[in-house]
């Protein structure tokens, strides 16, 4: 399975830096995980963000595109919704021709009314029109309705949906899934069938709620306070734009900085590389895994932390996965 690191820029009053550097570093950053062996940048979609989070991915793609030889160049997600299904065709057909050929292009149908109502798109309907929408971006690569066509014949597609909806919507589309669950991936293992599509051809990927750290215990309390802006934006823009009313803001207090005692994630956890191997390989037994997406950064959390972890995602993970699978392999052929 390929490790791969995502970008949502994001640039919090609270750390703010000035926003043609915070980009620059970026990018500095997305060059770094190339020379370390990351498997791919990931970069992802949201609009009016008191922060700045990212608002054109394909954009700041083609940039690390430009600055990148080996990483895959990948988002996790763009909206196809606010977008023109021929543009948005034509964009990540671009990011394919300067990358080389490294595109993946993760979809997802977004949650917040702001958004659509920027873009004057139809918020009520919104997962018919994202079923509608990737096909349709398919059919103009597949017949040439746009020029110049994408490398990648075809380019790989991924869904990025949550819940059994979503999951069979992926599988119907025979693309991706962009959620590592054992529960959901049988609905999209149902949706491929549906669909006409080789239930063999399944793949998963997902962002993994997991920062690597050399000192976990004295890395949490430098990152708390971003974790608790992420989600506080996360949930207050839930809501924004409709009658629920806004929950209460959480403080740093409000996370537990050690992973929960029944297996599942906690919403971010700091673990060193060999506790973070041994807990992906429990999580994705199974499963046919592709790639696994770190964040980068967790909201402008403190540049040395962020540096840190982008290398110990990139150099010394895979080699602790590949551990662990090549174990696996060989207690399984003693055993039979």
């Amino acid at each position: 399975m390929d490790v791969g690191i995502l970008f949502d820029l994001r640039n919090p009053e609270a750390w703010h830096r000035p926003w043609a550097d915070h980009y620059a570093r970026s990018l500095e950053l997305c060059e770094e995980a190339d020379r370390r062996g990351a498997a791919g940048v990931w970069f992802t979609e949201h609009h009016l963000f008191e922060d700045g989070y990212l608002p054109s991915p394909l954009t700041f793609a083609a940039a690390a595109a430009a600055r990148t030889r080996q990483v895959r160049i990948g988002t996790a997600v763009v909206l196809p919704n606010l977008h023109k299904p021929a543009k948005l065709a034509e964009d990540a057909a671009v990011v394919d021709l300067i990358s080389g050929g490294r595109l993946e292009l993760g979809m997802g149908a977004g949650y917040r009314v702001p958004e659509y109502r920027l873009f004057d798109a139809e918020f009520g309907r919104r997962f018919d029109q994202i079923e509608r929408n990737i096909g349709e971006i398919r059919r103009l690569w597949e017949e040439g309705g746009v020029t110049p066509g994408p490398i990648q014949r075809p380019v790989p597609l991924w869904g990025g949906f949550y819940g059994p909806r979503g999951a069979r919507i992926a599988g119907r589309l025979g693309i991706g899934y962009l959620h590592i669950s054992p529960q959901l991936y049988e609905h999209y293992r149902a949706g491929l069938i549906e669909g006409g599509h080789d239930p063999g051809s399944a793949r998963v990927s997902d962002l993994l709620p997991v920062i690597l750290a050399d000192d976990p215990e004295t890395a949490w309390p430098r990152v708390a306070p971003h974790l608790a802006h992420q989600m506080n934006s996360y949930r207050q823009g839930a809501v924004e734009g409709t009658d629920h009313p806004k929950p209460p803001l959480l403080t740093s207090d409000d996370f537990p900085d050690r992973p929960r005692d029944d297996g599942s994630w906690a919403t971010l956890e700091i673990l060193t590389p060999e506790d973070a191997a041994a807990r992906i390989h429990e999580r994705t037994k199974g499963l046919p895994v592709k790639h696994l997406i770190f964040w980068a950064s967790i909201a402008g959390m403190p540049d040395d932390l962020a540096v840190r972890n982008i290398e110990l995602i990139s150099e010394r993970l895979p080699e602790l996965l590949a551990k662990l699978s090549d174990s696996e392999q060989e207690t399984a052929s003693a055993g039979e």
